[in-house]
């Protein structure tokens, strides 16, 4: 159960000082909206942090105010000038001097009774707000604040300014944040106290009125201590909660599976390929994890064509061998597919039956397939998230295999690894993670790395061209395909759109085709599979010479003669998602190029995604660059997977806190795993408060 003292933060947001149901419909379009409820929750507001401030400390008189700058002007009020009457469109203005000169107040759709009063004529007034120069003349347009001398105290010198939404006004919004943080109980410290005096920081509650109370630009910094606290407490729930469940997968005792190595060696043979010194190391910590009898959640990284399906295939015949069964698993129907297709040969050479089970199996083939995998006859199962149905039933799983395992939710990562009985699990990605990344999305897991390419792989050209210059491109494919190339060509969306004025596959199909005589395809993510499928294949063995595509080929597919890749506006595509697109070419023993169009004028951050794409291959370069560039949200997709996703902590400005919570959250799982002292308590309490109630739920388990 929730501790009561959280009680307060965990209320909708309604509860709060004026804020009606209105207000409380638009801050979800502000905050997050928890599941069971239909609006934020009090902690969204509280949790709400400004991005910089407003100073309203310069006061440099009217002469001397710049142009577009906020400042407080201490004046006389001269007179008023009305709108002429049935005339509304004209503003109501409102003259003052100081001793440097004479400024305008200018309102649209005024009351001139509210006005008269709130101005009156001469009188001294403190007026701040933004002033514009018109022809050599001083204006405010709706100041923002207006006090007489008398009241100068009520004047705030320094606002935070926070994220906005429609509708939601500054004022509204403030007075909702300074109300949900009188709510705010205080609570039991949770850090260690070494910790707590190197760093210097403060209380909970007492650096949340810090960071919502700033006094000038440094306490709103995201090094600042009080930030810097927050954000520690973030991490730290994080880094708990991913311990406790690695404790509990771990503590649910494995098996050791300690194969003679003979089906091994037949799948090394089919394969024909000596292993590169990345893969045999990886296959090594991965043997070793196997014959141990705790559960193996082990982190298969390689950069694309780096190989690590057939590292993968390697641990499945060990576990079978042992009389186990595997599964693979992959997050789209095109990659279920393609792995089958890749690893089909080397495990029936071996002698293994393997099978595929996605979507579109149905009928009779799909009931058959269920049956035999009960039996145990199957020993290999490739499919997509179809392997999580109830009806999908192992006779005995010892490895799940999980491909591409940021677009799957840890959740999903737990349901399959429950299909056996104690079953090893193994991810892999191809999008390389930066070690801050992999600390807070994949805390539970052991990394293997597979840094080097096979043998035979040709480095990729990478070309940046203007989309000005598309002809030439065109020409340049023209010439290509005729001398007996494939091309990718990948476009951002599916079809025309009027607003974002990018051209679509649809649209880029209809135009290449009239000028290149060659065979073309198209592919799409709303095609149906069977249609992606069959485009693939024709493409594959070379009836399609030039596919248009949008970034459904991102991951995984695989089609080694196929040596050019054109990005149209490759500007508004991510750097790990360049770099994957990228990675579908020079996979062959041929040269290949890689054409990055861009619409001019570039952005900063495109112009450096763009550079970075022309100076290096290396997966984990780009991946720390990206994380520079762009946040961790992005690069692990946990927009889509429900992943950590921070709200308080930024990982690029805060990767050395990280380090220090996993180190924390690892000792108090080894010293108090149950959480049961005074401080573990407190934990307990600090698990609750950033949402991670399914690691409490584990502890109650057992």
């Amino acid at each position: 159960m929730r501790p009561n003292v959280l009680d307060p933060l965990f209320a909708p947001v309604s509860v709060v000082d004026g804020i009606g149901p209105r207000i409380a419909k638009l801050l979800c379009n502000l905050l997050p909206v928890p599941e069971s409820m239909q609006e934020p929750r009090v902690l969204g507001l509280v949790f709400h942090l400004p991005h910089s401030i407003i100073d309203r400390r310069k006061q440099p008189g009217i002469a001397f105010a710049p142009e577009g700058a906020i400042v407080t002007l201490k004046v006389r009020i001269d007179r008023h000038q009305p709108s002429p009457r049935g005339r509304s469109n004209v503003p109501y203005r409102v003259f003052a001097h100081d001793e440097t000169g004479e400024i305008g107040f200018v309102f649209f759709h005024s009351k001139p009774a509210w006005l008269e009063k709130t101005l009156p004529v001469g009188e001294i007034m403190l007026v701040s707000g933004r002033v514009e120069w018109f022809n050599g003349r001083p204006t405010m347009v709706h100041p923002d604040h207006i006090v007489s001398e008398a009241n100068a105290a009520d004047l705030p010198l320094v606002e935070p300014v926070y994220p906005l939404t429609a509708g939601v006004s500054p004022k509204v919004l403030r007075k909702a944040i300074l109300s949900a943080l009188e709510r705010v109980p205080d609570l039991p410290e949770w850090i260690d106290p070494h910790v707590v005096a190197k760093h210097g920081f403060s209380g909970f509650r007492e650096s949340l009125a810090r960071l919502h109370g700033p006094r000038d630009e440094a306490d709103v910094d995201l090094q600042n201590p009080a930030r810097r606290r927050l954000a520690y407490d973030e991490l730290l729930a994080g880094q708990l909660a991913l311990g406790l469940v690695r404790r509990k997968l771990k503590k649910t005792a494995g098996r050791v599976f300690q194969g003679s190595g003979d089906l091994a060696a037949r799948i090394r043979e089919a394969f024909g390929h000596r292993l590169t010194e990345a893969q045999e190391r990886s296959l090594g910590e991965i043997r070793i994890d196997q014959e141990k009898p705790e559960r193996m959640l082990r982190l298969l990284q390689g950069d694309v064509g780096s190989g690590k399906t057939i590292v993968a295939l390697l641990a499945m015949a060990n576990v079978i061998e042992s009389g186990a069964q595997a599964a693979m698993m992959a997050p789209t129907e095109i990659l279920a597919r393609q792995h089958f297709a890749s690893i089909s040969p080397l495990a029936r050479a071996a002698g293994l039956r393997i099978e595929i089970l996605t979507g579109r199996e149905k009928g009779k083939a799909r009931d058959e397939t269920l049956a035999a995998l009960k039996a145990g006859d199957i020993d290999i199962l490739v499919g997509t998230h179809a392997l999580f149905q109830e009806s999908v039933q192992f006779r005995d799983l010892g490895l799940a295999v999980v491909d591409e395992q940021h677009r799957f939710g840890v959740h999903q990562r737990l349901l399959l690894s429950s299909k056996g009985q104690h079953s090893d699990m193994l991810v892999m990605t191809a999008t390389p993670i930066p070690r801050t990344l992999v600390l807070t999305a994949y805390g539970d897991m052991d990394v293997s790395k597979l840094d080097t390419k096979p043998p035979g792989r040709q480095p990729v050209k990478t070309v940046t061209v203007p989309l000005v210059r598309l002809d030439e491109v065109v020409d340049r494919v023209r010439n290509a395909i005729a001398n007996g190339q494939k091309v990718y060509w990948i476009c951002p969306l599916v079809e025309e759109n009027e607003e974002l004025k990018v051209a679509s596959a649809e649209e880029r199909f209809d135009t290449l085709k009239k000028v290149i005589s060659a065979p073309l395809g198209l592919v799409h993510g709303r095609m149906k599979g069977d249609e992606k499928d069959a485009v693939m294949q024709a493409f594959k063995q070379g009836d399609i010479r030039l596919l248009v595509a949008t970034t459904v080929i991102e991951v995984g597919v695989d089609v080694p003669d196929a040596t050019i890749m054109v990005i149209e506006h490759a500007e508004r595509f991510g750097l790990a998602q360049l770099h994957q697109l990228r990675g579908r070419v020079g996979r062959g023993s041929d040269h290949s190029t890689c054409l990055l169009l861009y619409k001019e004028p570039l952005g900063e951050v495109a112009h450096a995604r763009l550079a970075i794409m022309r100076e290096t291959e290396d997966g984990f370069r780009i991946a720390e660059e990206d994380l520079k560039l762009r946040g961790e949200g992005e690069i692990l997709g946990t927009r889509q997977s429900g992943a950590a996703n921070y709200r308080l902590a930024s990982l690029a400005d805060h990767a050395d806190l990280l380090e220090i919570a996993r180190d924390d959250a690892r000792l108090v799982i080894e010293t108090d795993a149950d959480l049961h002292s005074e401080r573990g308590k407190a934990l307990r309490t600090l698990l609750y408060l950033f949402e991670r109630d399914e690691a409490i739920r584990l502890l109650r388990a057992g």
